[in-house]
């Protein structure tokens, strides 16, 4: 035999050693699932906030919100989604928070809540300045809400958590449209 086949030999002979190692290797890690949940990240002004992807069934560009007199000064008017007629919420105006001025990222998210023992499901259009992403974040991402939030937020928010290096406060839609409706009775 060369040593050129000899030499060839010991390194197929030490390649298929790693590749053992390797295999071996992989069959100590465990794959774990962590529960995720799915959040649509908007922003009013420059303060990042975040539905459940479950509460919102869809994401507009904005649109003509035709003015509806008579109305509180939080809900904008409304807009035709497809036949329906849908109410459009300041959402901004709820939470305290100033809207940026108009711009072509503004959305509105087409907002829905299960219905409770006494009230029927709402569905509304919440006027945000722009979305940020829909994604998945790990449950144990999140964390309780602390007690320096601002008073208007303490009551809607159920977390928090770090996007892109900001803080996103996550918000419970239907606490949002509960205590909507309250304030309107």
């Amino acid at each position: 035999m060369s040593t050129s086949s000899t030499t060839k030999g010991r390194e197929e002979d030490q390649l298929a050693a790693l590749l053992e190692q390797r295999r071996d290797a992989d069959q100590g890690i465990l794959e774990v699932e962590a529960a995720t949940v799915k959040l649509v990240i908007f922003a009013i002004d420059e303060s990042l906030f975040a539905f459940s992807g479950a509460n919102v069934a869809e994401i507009l560009p904005l649109t003509t919100i035709h003015f509806v007199p008579g109305c509180p000064p939080s809900l904008e008017g409304v807009i035709n989604v497809r036949g329906d007629i849908t109410s459009v919420i300041r959402l901004g105006d709820l939470l305290g928070r100033p809207h940026a001025p108009d711009s072509r990222r503004a959305a509105i998210l087409l907002g829905q809540s299960r219905a409770e023992d006494d009230e029927a499901p709402m569905r509304s259009g919440l006027r945000v300045d722009r979305v940020e992403d829909v994604l998945d974040i790990p449950e144990a991402s999140i964390r309780p809400p602390t007690d320096t939030l601002p008073e208007q937020l303490r009551g809607l928010a159920t977390g928090l958590f770090q996007y892109r290096g900001e803080v996103v406060i996550a918000l419970d839609l239907e606490r949002l449209f509960h205590d909507y409706r309250g304030a309107l009775r």
